[in-house]
């Protein structure tokens, strides 16, 4: 199986460029901002002996294996071990997210707005790869948008340093290894420069996040230039190349759509899961009705209540599963989703979210982290979205007054700081 980022990480392209056809890089001058961020210490090289010789070592094994000894140097320039690849690959699963934090991450209001500018700035490019492909615009847009906020955060740490990096610690140095080895094929095979091979802390590359293997199985040249550039601000081949990935082996099946919000009956209690689909007559007989009729055939549809039977509820498709090989997450196949309606003019969801288990609302973790501000404490971004931040600073307030130190919101904390 090929496996892009979120999988890697475990849970977490005819020209189009000539005559009248909008330029690509209309709407993306945000696109390379990340690369101007300062580096975090931790993501910079830092001496390791160990490394150094796991490396020599490498580099006898990458040349036997039909790698030129000029692409090893060009590759391994100015690279090294970089400690805080190896401490976020051992720490990915310490925020357990619930699909309603999941959409305010992935899908806010603020990200559905600049999406929909990128989606009319693309819609040309976009229409030519659903027609070639079969996979609808909205789709491949919302993975873009999901993967990299629309190119805005393409990765910035070179990719050799960090699979090398991960390779070497050994916990999955099999996989890391391979991604090393197809790294260097790109590089040989003159896809992008070693400079400008950057990507996440675990090598995952470019626009829609494709990992050196996925991007050797599966990437395309879609607008003829003779290289399959999935990390410049062009976002065509990336884009694309999504698309025939989703399409591999017939696994997008074009006759269907992908999925739609329903409100349930009151009290329901009949199957859901993937493992129960049903037609969309079927679902209306049990009192699962569609908020907006699906524009597109759903086939046998499957109910997936990720918030539980008292929260929002949706019926997916057959090609929920060609979503899911691209990433083994429903909420990862559901915000894709979501978003892919938002861009297309759909709302926000309709059925409101049950209490979390403390007992709040979005409302009520947003007016938590407004009061701890406005106490001058440090929380981020005011989504309602707990991570470290936030955290730290119930922890701070909870010490001031001389409380259990928990870090947990609660109702008695929302009543003291509003």
């Amino acid at each position: 199986m090929t496996l892009t980022r979120r999988m890697m990480m475990l849970t977490t392209g005819a020209s189009l460029l000539g005559g009248c056809v909008p330029n690509p890089l209309d709407g993306l001058t945000q696109a390379g901002q990340n690369f101007l961020r300062p580096t975090p210490p931790d993501l910079q090289p830092t001496p390791n002996a160990g490394y150094a010789q796991w490396v020599a070592n490498f580099k006898s094994r990458a040349e036997a294996r039909g790698i030129h000894p000029v692409t090893i140097s060009q590759a391994f320039r100015g690279t090294g071990y970089l400690p805080g690849v190896v401490t976020r690959d051992r720490n990915q699963a310490e925020f357990s997210r619930s699909f309603e934090d999941y959409l305010n991450l992935v899908a806010s209001e603020a990200k559905v707005t600049s999406g929909r500018a990128a989606f009319t700035n693309q819609s040309r490019l976009l229409r030519r790869i659903e027609d070639q492909y079969g996979v609808p615009r909205e789709v491949v847009a919302a993975i873009w948008g999901v993967e990299s906020e629309f190119g805005a955060k393409r990765g910035d740490i070179p990719v050799i340093s960090a699979t090398s990096t991960l390779a070497y610690d050994g916990r999955r140095a099999a996989f890391f290894e391979a991604q090393l080895f197809a790294a260097l094929r790109i590089l040989q095979q003159g896809h992008t420069t070693a400079e400008n091979l950057k990507g996440s802390w675990a090598g995952a590359m470019g626009h829609t996040q494709f990992i050196p293997t996925t991007f050797a199985a599966h990437a395309v040249d879609f607008n003829g230039d003779g290289k399959k550039d999935i990390w410049g601000i062009d976002p065509t081949d990336a884009l694309a190349s999504t698309a025939a990935y989703l399409r591999e082996g017939g696994a997008w099946q074009s006759q269907f759509g992908v999925g739609c919000e329903v409100r349930l009956p009151q009290g329901y209690s009949g199957p859901s899961g993937r493992g129960a689909p049903s037609t969309l007559a079927t679902w209306i007989a049990r009192g699962v009705v569609p908020v907006v009729t699906p524009t597109r055939d759903l086939g046998n549809a499957a109910l997936l209540l990720p918030s539980g039977p008292n929260g929002p509820g949706f019926l997916v498709s057959p090609n929920f599963s060609a979503l899911l090989r691209y990433n083994a997450s429903d909420n990862y196949a559901l915000g894709v989703i979501y978003l892919a309606g938002r861009l297309t003019g759909a709302g926000p969801i309709s059925t409101p979210f049950p209490p979390d288990q403390y007992g709040l609302l979005i409302e009520d973790r947003r007016a938590i982290q407004e009061g701890l501000k406005a106490r001058g404490y440090e929380i981020g971004t005011i989504d309602g979205v707990f991570g470290r931040q936030t955290e730290a600073a119930i922890r701070a307030f909870e010490a001031e007054r001389g409380w259990p130190i928990t870090g947990q919101p609660s109702q008695t904390l929302l009543t003291a700081l509003r």
